[in-house]
């Protein structure tokens, strides 16, 4: 999510037949699955986001992808790589604290695919300030990103999905949730609330068939995560965090991508309200 500036919904649709090199989208772990994945722009480069790894991923194990973010070129770009690797995708922009696009993304999805039965709220914004310094509105902010978006989405994903007679909700949040972060509390508390937000829709929402779960990655190497630490350290400044890293460096997008799969598709079927984490052993300390 890289502004908050309101964007209409656009399609930008690219279905191709080439043959994944992998495995068969038919035979994928989601064949057929109609997936909405938020915080997808960077899925076309490297290192890419969360959200862009998993909607590649997902496309590549036989989903229907709508990718979403703010950015617009951004989700466009992710389209097209999915297309180049052989998967069916489209695009919708969206700003996830607008309950109206919320609304109009998912109607979208299910106009363009006929159903909706996986939700990733992946999508996110971070800071650096430290409680004294933090102004009102980035902490506010940081609460409709992470909080408040969460809550959106999982709302009307439900309508959708009750439709189904069931379908997964897969919330991206932060090793910081159980630990705490320094300089970025408002993120810390966002990310909190995400996690308990995730539990309570798990238990309201288990006998509609709808499963819901969260996943915490550690500290990575993604496109934001290198923001943040020009910001927190400056240009060129040795990186503190692998010697904090029990496995001595920094994830992927990609494996916490591979996590974000193992809960949206059968093998967690007896898997709700829980949380996993993906932090290199941080949280084992």
């Amino acid at each position: 999510m890289r502004s908050m500036a309101s964007r209409a919904w656009r399609p930008q649709c690219a279905t191709v037949a080439l043959k994944l090199a992998s495995n068969s989208a038919s035979e994928g772990r989601l064949a057929g699955k109609v997936v909405l994945v938020t915080g997808a722009a960077r899925g076309a480069d490297m290192p890419m986001g969360f959200g862009g790894a998993t909607a590649r991923l997902f496309a590549r194990e036989g989903a229907h992808v709508m990718v979403t973010d703010m950015d617009g070129d951004g989700v466009v770009a992710t389209v097209r790589r999915i297309a180049e690797e052989g998967g069916t995708a489209d695009s919708a922009v969206l700003n996830v604290t607008s309950e109206a696009q919320w609304e109009a993304a998912i109607a979208a999805t299910v106009q363009r695919f006929g159903r909706l039965d996986v939700l990733v709220n992946s999508a996110g914004t971070t800071h650096v300030h430290t409680v004294d310094k933090l102004p009102l509105s980035v902490f506010n902010e940081q609460m409709d990103v992470h909080a408040k978006s969460v809550f959106l989405g999982t709302k009307h994903a439900i309508l959708a999905m009750r439709k189904n007679g069931g379908g997964v909700i897969v919330n991206v949040a932060s090793m910081v949730s159980h630990i705490g972060g320094a300089y970025g509390t408002a993120y810390s508390a966002g990310k909190g609330a995400t996690r308990i937000f995730t539990k309570a829709t798990a238990i309201e929402y288990a006998s509609d068939g709808i499963r819901a779960n969260s996943v915490h990655p550690g500290w990575c190497d993604t496109p934001m995560a290198q923001d943040v630490m020009v910001e927190a350290t400056g240009e060129g400044a040795a990186d503190p965090r692998p010697a904090r890293i029990p496995m001595g460096r920094l994830g992927r997008a990609e494996e916490v991508a591979a996590t974000i799969l193992f809960l949206a598709s059968d093998d967690s079927s007896y898997m709700t309200g829980g949380e996993l984490m993906v932090d290199g052993g941080v949280t084992a300390q």
